[in-house]
């Protein structure tokens, strides 16, 4: 028996490949299929089933691709109705692989479709449960996902799921391994462990969600406190996983069409398609094409361009560090933007080389901000989250989300210089490669954000605060 989590850190995402006696099933696959293939003929396995918790919202599944290409049906639990043929098992049905048996827990709450799998090994003992996104370390699913599907509030929908934990999952032996389809970083949950596994047991002693003396109108209070409207992207992933979408072999294929810089300003006039840099921030800052967006590849780069870009069908042109091209139309793809039409061969060294018009954003150290505050005031922008303001943040700046850039934007005069920070530096050149597209050219970046401001001990920081939630 093999059980293998392929964790996913960019999205927070645990995918499941499990084999036994030349047979694999795989649970919450990836849009991009070729790792699982590869292990199933390293182990001479066949895979016999794709299993779904549930529809996702945080990202495109390969259970498509994957079934298409190995013959596998693709199985979810009571409730499912997608596009597709796909075969909807019923509460407490089992399956066998090798010498495993899954058995359906139907656990709605998070989704209505929403659904467990219990692993059972060859003597029929529980050994794991793969709980989608009903239950994670440290937190359960949050329940405001699918109140317009379901017809339900979210209040409605957690009540379902303190039934289906109580009923379903907290029945189960203590030494049960859990394992989620999310870890820490997600937004389908608001308190999740970085440990991405644990057993039910410490769960039940550790998971405020799993209290055994909680009432349910207490479990509905604290899973629903705190919470923020999700990605703007989330319903239309929903919609691709359960309606369908095109071959990842033809996004990818699509999207690696190389352009010269001449061919490249063409296409970004004539498209009106979305120009997206990838590099490293200070690298972006120090020179990039007009109107560009900047999101790097090596930070939390997938959800952002969900969060931050509202419709997947957006076309776009890539500035790529030259190699990469490939990671980054495969990591769009996996949550559902399908429609990059090209990048930028030989990168932005290229567009520079061809004499094309470069645009900069100015960029200073903690040190630097602070010399020029000992000669006047300064305007600071802090565009963390809310909860990360409130629990500390420096004293006088004002709160500028970059997860609601466009009322963020709002607060910005063009009469005014403002120095921008973030944690760390990455969320920053975000908010300012945006307003740089629209016109804002009062923006300076501050280099590693509120770690470094604060760790130059030349501001006034006020008390650290314990945050309520991490949304």
């Amino acid at each position: 028996m093999k059980i293998e989590q392929i964790y996913t850190g960019c999205l927070a995402q645990g995918a499941y490949y499990i084999e036994s006696e030349g047979e694999a099933v795989v649970i919450d696959p990836l849009r991009e299929v070729e790792p699982y293939l590869e292990r199933a003929d390293k182990d001479g396995a066949k895979i016999k089933y794709v299993f779904e918790t549930h529809f996702h919202a945080d990202f495109v599944s390969g259970h498509l691709d994957l079934s298409k290409k190995t013959g596998a049906p693709i199985v979810y639990g009571p409730n499912a109705n997608p596009s597709f043929d796909a075969y909807i098992a019923k509460d407490e049905e089992e399956f066998k692989v090798g010498k495993l048996t899954f058995k359906v827990l139907h656990t709605p709450g998070h989704t209505m479709e929403s659904t467990s799998y219990l692993l059972k090994d060859e003597n029929g003992r529980d050994i794991g449960l793969f709980s989608g996104d009903t239950l994670f370390i440290g937190d359960v699913g949050r329940p405001d996902l699918a109140q317009k599907a379901a017809h339900m509030t979210q209040e409605q929908l957690a009540e379902t799921l303190f039934d289906s934990l109580r009923n379903k999952i907290m029945p189960l032996a203590d030494d049960l391994i859990v394992y989620p389809a999310h870890g820490a970083g997600s937004a389908c949950g608001k308190n999740m462990s970085k440990e991405t596994t644990d057993t039910l047991g410490h769960q039940k002693e550790s998971n405020y969600a799993l209290r055994a003396n909680m009432t349910k109108a207490e479990f509905v209070k604290e899973v629903t406190t705190g919470l923020m409207p999700p990605p703007a992207y989330f319903p239309l992933n929903v919609m691709m996983n359960k309606q369908g979408y095109d071959s990842i072999d033809e996004v990818l294929k699509r999207g690696q069409h190389a352009l010269s810089p001449a061919a490249f300003e063409v296409a970004a006039n004539e498209t009106g398609a979305l120009i997206l840099d990838t590099r490293d921030p200070q690298v972006f800052a120090k020179g990039f094409v007009p109107n560009s967006i900047n999101i790097g590849i090596d930070g939390n780069f997938a959800p952002w361009v969900g969060a931050l870009i509202p419709d997947v069908k957006q076309q776009l042109l890539l500035v790529a560090e030259p190699g990469r091209e490939e990671e980054v139309v495969t990591r769009l793809a996996r949550v559902g933007y399908d429609f990059t039409i090209g990048y930028l061969e030989g990168g932005f060294a290229a567009w520079e080389n061809a004499g094309k018009e470069v645009d900069k954003i100015e960029s200073v150290t903690a040190e630097e901000l602070a010399g020029r505050a000992a000669n006047g005031e300064v305007n600071i922008l802090d565009v963390r989250k809310h909860s990360e303001y409130l629990s500390e943040h420096v004293v006088d700046a004002e709160n500028a989300t970059l997860d609601f850039v466009n009322e963020s934007m709002l607060k910005i005069d063009k009469n005014k210089t403002y120095y921008v920070h973030c944690a760390g530096g990455y969320r920053s050149m975000i908010f300012n490669s945006i307003l740089r597209a629209r016109g804002y050219d009062n923006l300076i970046d501050v280099q590693g954000g509120f770690k470094a401001i604060k760790e130059s001990g030349k501001f006034r920081v006020t008390d650290y605060v314990c945050p309520t939630t991490l949304l």
